[in-house]
C-alpha cells in the first residue's frame, strides 16, 4: 500500500519497560532508550492511501491517531501499536482484516491553520483526542533520541494468533520543533496504560511518503 502520512505530530512520554513489556506478545521485547521505555501518540492526515498501481488521486484521504510504543522483534526493530484510530470505516475494517492491526472507527478532523494543526478524534466517547501544537523552528541535527522514537522501518501484529511483521518504506522524517497549546487525550487510559506524569515531548513533521508492505509471518 502506498499512503502520506501529512502533517504528523509525536508526542511522547517516558514510562517503565515493565509497564509496557507485559503487554506484548511473546517474541518481542519493549526496546528502551536509557533504560527508559516511550509511548507515542502520533496524529496526522493520511493521504492517498492506495494499493500498488492505482494511481494518487483514486486514494483514500482521512485522519488517523496512533498510539503506539518501540519493540526488538526477531525481523528487528519495529512499532507495536496499542491503537489506531481512523475516520474512514473501509480502511479500519481493511487493516484489521489485512494486518491484524487493532484499528477503530472514530469521528476525526485535523485543520492546519498557518503554524498551528487542530487534531480531533473521538472513538464513540471512550476515547478522545483533542490538540493543537504550534509548529516551529525546523531542527537541523537531530539528536540520538529523537532517531529513536522516530526512524522506525517496520511494524509487528498480531494476525490470526500469529506473530507478522511489514517493512515500512520511507524517507528520512525531516522534523520541526513544536508546542503543545492545548492538549486533551483519553487513549492511554482507553488502551490502559495511563500512569502518573504530565512531561512529554512534542515533534512535527510536514510529512512522508511512504511504502507499506505485506504482512509476513514471523
Amino acid at each position: 500500500m502506498f499512503q502520506r502520512w501529512h502533517e504528523i505530530s509525536f508526542v511522547h512520554w517516558s514510562c517503565d519497560p515493565a509497564l509496557l513489556q507485559r503487554r506484548l506478545p511473546r517474541g518481542l521485547q519493549v526496546d528502551d532508550f536509557d533504560g527508559k521505555a516511550w509511548i507515542g501518540l502520533t496524529p496526522f492526515l493520511l493521504v492517498g492511501l492506495r494499493p500498488v498501481l492505482v494511481p494518487r488521486a483514486l486514494g483514500m484521504s482521512f485522519p488517523e491517531t496512533n498510539l503506539r510504543t518501540y519493540v526488538r522483534g526477531p525481523n528487528g526493530p519495529g512499532i507495536w501499536f496499542f491503537s489506531l484510530d481512523a475516520a474512514r470505516l473501509t480502511a479500519v475494517v481493511g487493516a484489521r482484516a489485512a494486518y491484524g492491526l487493532p484499528y477503530y472507527w472514530s469521528d476525526m478532523e485535523v485543520r492546519i491553520t498557518g503554524g498551528e494543526v487542530h487534531y480531533f478524534s473521538n472513538r464513540g466517547g471512550r476515547a478522545k483526542v483533542r490538540i493543537r501544537i504550534a509548529k516551529e523552528n525546523p531542527i537541523r541535527q537531530r539528536s540520538a533520541l529523537e532517531t529513536f522514537l522516530t526512524e522506525r522501518y517496520r511494524l509487528y501484529s498480531m494476525l490470526r494468533s500469529r506473530l507478522v511483521s511489514a517493512e515500512v518504506r520511507h524517507p528520512p522524517w525531516e522534523l520541526n520543533q513544536a508546542r503543545a497549546l492545548d492538549f486533551e487525550e483519553t487513549l492511554r487510559r482507553a488502551a490502559g496504560l495511563e500512569f502518573p506524569g504530565s512531561d512529554f515531548l512534542v515533534h512535527h513533521s510536514a510529512g512522508v511518503d511512504a511504502k507499506i508492505g505485506l504482512p509476513r509471518w514471523v
